[in-house]
């Protein structure tokens, strides 16, 4: 009798279609829920064209009655911004140079003396901008519209580097986020000369630096 269950048991495993009943409680094993793959990063990289950097100094020349502004300015900047997904910003990959020994303002003397005593480019080229925080940028980045938010961040000029905050005008227009960030330093807070030349009288303690940016939103 036992014998006869046993090969009955046994073919019954042969036959297409029969199978053992699942233990009770048990139902067919579920496939594992697949993973979300996490939000990528956000990239803003230079565009080819709108991003010039500059500087602008009272000055009274002596062939002047009136003070007028020095302005020296370049185009020679590199950089990247980058986000995590949760909209706060990655010091890793945010950084903006400034090639210094290519300021130009509209008198070569001034451009020399500056970069020789008060820049000192040829031990120090580069003035750099490592981004911490932007203050008033929503979560959700915007696509169009305009903005006036902060620039937190680490501003490293003539080889002395300090925490400094720039005043961000900026217009968004899709994946195109353009503006102005502006900002004033003294001379003595990056341990620069001011600019002493026989045909300056005197040089105003307050250099503003602005930047007009243009960068592009790219994800991944």
């Amino acid at each position: 009798m036992i014998g006869r269950i046993v090969r009955f048991m046994a073919a019954a495993l042969m036959v297409p279609g029969v199978a053992l009943a699942q233990a009770p409680g048990r139902g067919p094993r579920k496939p594992a829920a697949a993973m979300a793959s996490p939000a990528p990063p956000v990239h803003f990289v230079l565009a080819s064209t709108g991003n010039e950097a500059r500087f602008v100094v009272r000055e009274q020349l002596m062939i002047f009655e009136t003070p007028n502004d020095a302005i020296g300015a370049t185009t020679a900047i590199a950089g990247s911004i980058t986000m995590t997904p949760t909209g706060k910003v990655d010091p890793a990959g945010s950084r903006i140079t400034i090639i210094m020994d290519s300021l130009k303002s509209d008198k070569e003397n001034r451009d020399s003396w500056i970069k020789s005593h008060t820049l000192r480019t040829d031990s120090f080229p580069i003035t750099s901008i490592v981004v911490r925080e932007i203050q008033g940028l929503p979560a959700k980045l915007p696509t169009s519209g305009t903005l006036s938010v902060k620039l937190l961040g680490d501003l490293t000029i003539h080889g002395v580097t300090r925490p400094w905050t720039w005043d961000v005008a900026l217009k968004v227009n899709g994946n195109d986020y353009s503006g102005t960030a502006t900002t004033h330093i003294k001379f003595g807070d990056f341990g620069m000369e001011q600019p002493r030349l026989m045909i300056v009288m005197s040089v105003v303690d307050d250099i503003k630096l602005q930047y007009d940016f243009h960068f592009v939103k790219t994800d991944g």
